[in-house]
């Protein structure tokens, strides 16, 4: 069969939070480092339709000071994955929802028809690192909602387990979204290699490296580093021992 298509190069944008900002608009002096697309996933909704995976609409990867935070903001038609790496992240929404999601959590809201939030460090004395990926939903305007979990009881040892996925196929309390992606995470302890088949050979794959080193399609990765591929039915990773990465399948259009 062909060989499948690929981009390089898409690591997420780098934002660094030290004073209290919004997303897409930050106030000034707020966000220093890469933002929007210069070698990540971001920007306007225009540079969106650029991007190989359209659907992937924004990766941060985000280091926020302590105490400091996004203020209250809006958000509309946008299904928002957060997964703190380090401290923890005060959440407060128009829904009513107010909690802490720490590291080894991962938080989901669906924004449908509006939600304001905020995004403050719960932390005064040490920096919050977290990744927020959001995805364009399937249906629009739909009834906003919120759901957070802990991760490590939704992974299986030195493999790529599911921790979120579409609404349709979804059961007993899983996290979902509205729309026809896989949120995959692996931990690897010891060297392997696995093979990750797409649900719909149409989607394509967003492969982010959190730690560690996978060899994907003859490319070597390393933490931080990223690849997109698609015109697939599946790929074979060979994973480093002491690896831990993200694997989005989402569909192309």
């Amino acid at each position: 069969r062909a060989l499948p298509r690929r981009a390089v190069n898409l690591q997420p944008a780098t934002r660094l939070l030290d004073e209290t900002g919004s997303h897409g608009e930050p106030q000034a002096g707020a966000l220093a480092g890469r933002l929007g697309r210069e070698k990540g996933l971001g920007g306007a909704r225009g540079d969106m339709l650029r991007h190989p995976l359209p659907l992937v609409a924004q990766l941060n990867d985000d280091i926020i000071a302590p105490a400091m935070g996004f203020g209250k903001h809006p958000h509309r038609n946008m299904e928002i994955i957060t997964i703190p790496q380090q401290g923890a992240l005060k959440h407060r929404d128009s829904m009513e929802n107010e909690g802490v999601v720490g590291a080894g959590d991962i938080q989901v809201m669906s924004a449908g028809s509006g939600v304001e939030h905020s995004e403050i460090n719960a932390n005064p004395n040490e920096a919050l690192k977290l990744f927020q990926v959001w995805v364009l939903p399937e249906t629009e305007d739909v009834e906003p909602r919120y759901d957070q979990k802990k991760i490590a009881p939704l992974l299986k040892p030195n493999q790529l387990s599911a921790v979120v996925k579409p609404k349709s196929e979804a059961s007993n309390g899983e996290l979902w979204v509205h729309q026809q992606c896989w949120f995959n995470l692996g931990e690897f302890s010891e060297q392997k290699e696995t093979t990750y088949k797409l649900h719909d050979p149409s989607h394509g794959i967003y492969l982010f490296i959190i730690d560690g080193t996978v060899i994907v399609d003859d490319e070597t990765l390393n933490r931080r580093d990223a690849i997109g591929i698609w015109d697939t039915e599946s790929i074979t990773l060979s994973v480093g021992k002491n690896s831990k990465i993200l694997l989005i399948e989402v569909p192309m259009n």
